[in-house]
């Protein structure tokens, strides 16, 4: 695979017969895309009932009256005590990336895996646009590409709408819209020409 072909910093649509029940009507951020395989994090499905301060509670992180209200999403199927947090990078360059952030693609998106970037949000510091996901998305050499040839997915740019703002529930619509798809055109089902 080539650079080209890489669907880093691209977004992933659940198409409508989407046979996986965790995937129906999600919108993935592919993080990493290469010829080992890809990972993603699921950008519109909010954990419901658990909030960033019960987190920093667990973690023993103690917010200040300034802590930022970050959401906490469901990330993906693999590793979901696994925290990553999806933010822009502006203003850093690509190599002074710190330790345990991994910029994402060509573009100001970044994820952190660290404790650090917590501690920061906690304390009102550290970027504007900021998602906590737990777990993540991943698929083996070569299973994306069968599962996009099967018609499971369509892939689109990432935007702010579809990254980090708060519509979750109407995520997927904006995503078909960006590539000019009226969601109620879709079929749930493939055909061969």
């Amino acid at each position: 695979m080539n650079n080209t072909d890489s669907l880093t910093g691209k977004v992933l649509i659940a198409m409508p017969g989407m046979s996986d029940p965790r995937f129906a009507r999600s919108v993935v951020l592919i993080c990493a895309h290469g010829d080992e395989g890809a990972m993603g994090l699921v950008v519109n499905r909010p954990l419901t009932g658990l909030e960033f301060g019960d987190l920093l509670k667990q973690l023993e992180i103690e917010p200040t009256a300034d802590a930022r209200d970050v959401p906490v999403h469901f990330g993906g199927p693999v590793e979901p005590g696994r925290g990553f947090v999806l933010h822009r990078a502006r203003g850093v360059r690509p190599e002074d990336e710190p330790e345990g952030r991994m910029r994402i693609g060509d573009s100001d998106l970044a994820m952190a895996t660290t404790r650090d970037i917590l501690e920061d949000l906690a304390r009102g510091r550290g970027p504007d646009d900021a998602v906590l996901s737990l777990g993540y998305a991943g698929w083996d050499a070569g299973q994306l590409e069968q599962e996009m040839l099967a018609n499971g997915w369509l892939t689109a740019e990432a935007s702010d709408d579809i990254l980090f703002g708060a519509d979750n529930e109407h995520k997927w619509q904006i995503a078909l819209k960006s590539l000019g798809i009226d969601p109620v055109m879709l079929s749930s089902t493939a055909g061969r020409a």
